[in-house]
């Protein structure tokens, strides 16, 4: 019989171990250092669990370097991905499921980002409320290299205001410590996390809640800000407020050992209706949104209103997987076809398609052109031939491809 609640050293259960597992295979990833996949590790579950959680409870577990992956932003250049190896993505997650329960309800309401019953779209909501009503002024900040400047004494520091509990002060240190192989090279690392890790959004927001939203609620309780891990949008109501709250933030992220950066952080006017004509209209960007000026119908008629719609960013990121698809060399039936392109659809229509929906028309007319070049190809038919031929199939079967319920052919 297995005893699933067994400890050694320190208080981890076999239990605990299989439940991080579960929760790590539901999100599968690319493997890490080691080559190893989640179903080659899953090939001998049980030695391997076993042997993880015996080396955990012991103290006797140290993690693998992580492998480095590039990704390329939407503002261009690439960003740096950490991938840990199978079993430290286990043991990351047992670690966060222990410790996120004593962190989350001291988070701050306007923290919104890798929480449980939170997300970008309630970010985005309370972001267009508070401009479309009382705060005039926005100050969009960027803070230089987060995850890879994050200061590992003040995230223990951070750490153990929460918790004494040895073996999670000891692992996560461990985790910080961990070398990262880049280009081939075993690269030592003092200060940083890196993105990819399971525990890594945990630790940031541990980090950013005394850096940063516990330090604006003593201080600034009168200013408000939404905060999204590390994309942050402090709201206030004069341009005089608004350059004050930004050097001030700039001096606290110094004390934490971070830094602005000056170059892509800015101050924009966003009120429609009093003094418009003295400032000149501007555009921000915000978790794949862009809040400017538009015409909306209101309870007391048609308003100038500052909303959000998908950003062109975004547009181009969606365009480019579009293209990666290679939609025209796909020799399939076309219900295959649907299946293969569904579900990365379906993905950008429950992001980009919950606030002004309408706005994303023109990314599914260029979905519809290579569709209709893959009927050309695979069919042999003339453009007018393949537009018919679709038409056909979207009378018979409307729900064949996710993108005709915003736009059919």
């Amino acid at each position: 019989m297995i005893d699933y609640y067994e400890t050694k050293e320190h208080p981890i259960t076999k239990k605990m171990v299989l439940e991080a597992y579960s929760k790590v295979k539901s999100n599968a990833d690319s493997a890490g250092i080691d080559g190893q996949s989640l179903a080659e590790y899953s090939l001998n579950l049980k030695g391997n669990l076993y042997k993880l959680w015996n080396r955990m409870t012991s103290g006797s577990y140290f993690p693998s370097p992580v492998k480095e992956v590039k990704i390329p932003k939407s503002s261009g250049g690439t960003r740096s991905l950490g991938i840990p190896s199978v079993e430290d993505r286990i043991a990351q997650q047992v670690a966060k499921s222990y410790l996120e329960p004593m962190v989350e309800n001291s988070f701050h309401p306007d923290s919104f980002g890798y929480r449980p019953g939170r997300n970008a779209h309630m970010a985005l909501a309370r972001t267009e409320m508070r401009c479309s009503n009382k705060y005039a002024w926005v100050v969009d900040l960027d803070i230089k290299g987060f995850f890879d400047n994050l200061n590992h004494d003040l995230l223990m520091k951070a750490l153990q205001y929460y918790t004494k509990e040895k073996w999670i002060l000891l692992y996560i240190s461990r985790w910080l410590k961990a070398g990262i192989m880049r280009e081939g090279i075993l690269k030592e690392r003092k200060i940083g996390t890196p993105q990819g890790g399971v525990i890594s959004p945990l630790l940031a927001n541990i980090f950013l809640h005394f850096a940063f939203d516990k330090w604006m609620e003593k201080y600034y309780p009168y200013i408000r800000f939404e905060r999204y891990c590390d994309d942050i949008i402090v709201l206030a109501q004069s341009e005089k407020q608004a350059l004050y709250i930004k050097d001030r933030i700039a001096l606290r992220l110094k004390e934490c050992k971070l830094e602005l950066n000056e170059s892509k952080t800015h101050i924009m006017y966003c009120r429609n209706e009093i003094h418009r004509e003295k400032h000149e209209q501007v555009q921000f960007d915000f978790l794949g949104y862009t809040f400017r000026p538009r015409m909306c119908p209101t309870e007391k008629g048609i308003r100038l209103l500052f909303t959000a719609c998908m950003s062109s960013k975004a547009k181009v990121s969606v365009l480019e997987s579009i293209r990666q698809m290679n939609i025209k060399r796909l020799k399939v039936p076309i219900q295959e076809l649907a299946k293969i392109i569904n579900p990365k659809v379906r993905g950008w229509m429950n992001y980009y398609c919950k606030i002004n929906k309408w706005t994303t028309t023109g990314l599914w007319w260029q979905l519809h052109l290579r569709i209709i070049r893959w009927i050309m190809k695979i069919r042999k038919m003339s453009k007018k031939e393949a537009i018919f031929f679709l038409k056909r199939i979207f009378k018979t079967n409307p729900l064949l491809f996710a993108h005709w319920q915003l736009q059919h052919p």
